[in-house]
C-alpha cells in the first residue's frame, strides 16, 4: 500500500490554498488525503468530510454551528483531526502530514501532528512561525515555515511559499524511498549545555565506544521534555542526565523551563539513570533588557548577546536539592547521583564568575538529606567537566545496564 500525504485544514476559508498545495504534491507523483476541518460548508468536501472530523472529535457540525463558539469548535475539530490521522496511521496510509493557517489553523494542524510517530514528515505553513513555536511543536519533529503574508488567497508571494512547502514535503516523502543503511544500536539519552559540554562529550565518546548510540538533548526546556517523551515511548535504554539546569529555570522563572514531570520518566519506565547537577548554578534569560526587574541586584554573566545567565542563590539551591531528591525518590529503577563538589559548570569553578562553594554545599546537603537510602549518592572533589567525572558517569551507567565495555549487542 502506497503511503499518502495527509492535508489537514479548513476548506471553508482555505480551500484554494489547500487545493493548490494538493495539486503540486500530486504533480510530484504522490497521492493525498484531504481532511476537511471546516465547521461551515465549502465547495470541496475533502476525502474525509468535516462531519466525520466533528464526529471523531466528539460532536457534530450541527451542534458546533448552534453553539457558535469559535474557540470550542477549534478544539473539537483539532481533536477530531488528531483522531482521524491516528486512524489513518493505524491503517498504514500516512507518509506525511501537512497543515497551514493562522493561529486556529496552526493549532488544528499541530494537534493532528502531535501523535504522528517521529520520522514521518510533518510540515506547518503558519503566520505565527516566526514567534514562540513551542506550543505547536512540543516534543515532536514538526517543521514550521513562516508564511510571510496571511494565508488568504493565491498570489505571487503566497504561491511561492506554498510551492516551496509542497515540494519540500514531497521531497521528504520521496527521499524516504532511498535507503542508506545505518546500524541500529541501543540508545542512551544525555543532557547538555554549553557549560557542561566537555563532560557530556567525553561521556558520550565512552558510551559510543561501548556500542551505544547517544542522543544528546540541549537542556533548553523543550530539549529536556523531548528526552522525557522519548523515554516514555520506549526508545531509550539508559540515561545520563548530566545537565539538570531546566529545574532552575522552572523554579526561578527563566526562559528554559521544562514540564513539571522533568527528571521522572526514566524512573517511571524502569530504565537505569545516572544523574548530576550540571548548570544548576544558573537561570537563563534573553538579552539584558528582558531580565525581570526584581532580579536587578543579582549576579549575572552575559553568555552571548541573546543569553543572560543569572547565578542561583543559596536558598534556590536548597529548593533545587529538595526537588531533585523528591523526583528521584519516585524511581522504580537503578539511580545514581554524581555530585561534583568542585563545580557544576564551566562558570562554577575556582576563579570563574559563578564560583559558589556555599551554593554547592547547600545543594549537595539538600540532596543528601532528602534522598532515600536505596539511591546511590557519589561525591567527587573535581568539577563536573573534569575527565574523571565523565569516566565515572559512563562507567556507572554501563555497570547499571550490565554491559561490558565495547559490547552493547546483548542489550
Amino acid at each position: 500500500m502506497s503511503k499518502k500525504i495527509v492535508l489537514v485544514g479548513s476548506l471553508d476559508t482555505k480551500e484554494k490554498e489547500f487545493l493548490y498545495v494538493k495539486g503540486i504534491i500530486e504533480e510530484n507523483g504522490l497521492e493525498t488525503i484531504l481532511v476537511n476541518t471546516a465547521v461551515y460548508p465549502s465547495f470541496t468536501e475533502g476525502d474525509v468530510s468535516n462531519e466525520e472530523v466533528a464526529k471523531a472529535g466528539g460532536s457534530s457540525l450541527e451542534e458546533l454551528r448552534e453553539k457558535n463558539d469559535r474557540g470550542g469548535a477549534v478544539t473539537i475539530m483539532a481533536n477530531g483531526a488528531r483522531n482521524v490521522v491516528n486512524r489513518l496511521i493505524e491503517e498504514g496510509k500516512v507518509g506525511a502530514v501537512f497543515g497551514m493557517g493562522g493561529t486556529a489553523g496552526t493549532t488544528v494542524g499541530a494537534t493532528a501532528m502531535k501523535d504522528v510517530p517521529i520520522g514521518i514528515p510533518k510540515l506547518l505553513v503558519s503566520t505565527v512561525a516566526s514567534g514562540n513555536t513551542r506550543p505547536y511543536v512540543g516534543e515532536k519533529d514538526i517543521m514550521m515555515l513562516y508564511s510571510i503574508v496571511d494565508i488568504a488567497g493565491i498570489n505571487s508571494l503566497s504561491s511561492l511559499i506554498l510551492k516551496n512547502a509542497a515540494n519540500a514535503l514531497s521531497g521528504m516523502v520521496n527521499g524516504n524511498k532511498i535507503s542508506i543503511e545505518v546500524e541500529e544500536k541501543p540508545m542512551i539519552a544525555a543532557t547538555m549545555f554549553g557549560v557542561t559540554t566537555p563532560c557530556v562529550n567525553q561521556t558520550r565518546e565512552i558510551l559510543e565506544q561501548s556500542g551505544y548510540d547517544v542522543l544528546v538533548f540541549h537542556a533548553t526546556g523543550a530539549g529536556g521534555d523531548s528526552m522525557e517523551a522519548l523515554i516514555k515511548e520506549g526508545f531509550i535504554k539508559g540515561v545520563v542526565d548530566i545537565t539538570t539546569t531546566e529545574l532552575a529555570d522552572g523554579l526561578v522563572g527563566g526562559i528554559f523551563q521544562s514540564s513539571e514531570s522533568r527528571l521522572e520518566a526514566a524512573g517511571q519506565v524502569g530504565i537505569p539513570q545516572v544523574v548530576s547537577v550540571g548548570a544548576l548554578d544558573m537561570v537563563n534569560f534573553g538579552p539584558p533588557e528582558t531580565v525581570p526587574a526584581q532580579f536587578k541586584n543579582r549576579k549575572f554573566y552575559q553568555h552571548n548577546p541573546t543569553t543572560t545567565l543569572m547565578r542561583t542563590t543559596v536558598d534556590e539551591n536548597r529548593k533545587l536539592g529538595e526537588t531533585i531528591a523528591r523526583k528521584l525518590n519516585k524511581s522504580t529503577s537503578p539511580v545514581v547521583l554524581v555530585f561534583p563538589k568542585g563545580g557544576v559548570s564551566l562558570l562554577d569553578r575556582t576563579g570563574q564568575p559563578f564560583d559558589g562553594p556555599e551554593e554547592r554545599d547547600t545543594l549537595c546537603n539538600a540532596i543528601k538529606e532528602n534522598l532515600y537510602d536505596h539511591i546511590t549518592f557519589i561525591e567527587v572533589e573535581e568539577d563536573i567537566n573534569h575527565p574523571s567525572v565523565s569516566e565515572l558517569i559512563a562507567a556507572t551507567l554501563l555497570e547499571q545496564i550490565g554491559t561490558k565495555k565495547g559490547d552493547a549487542t546483548h542489550v
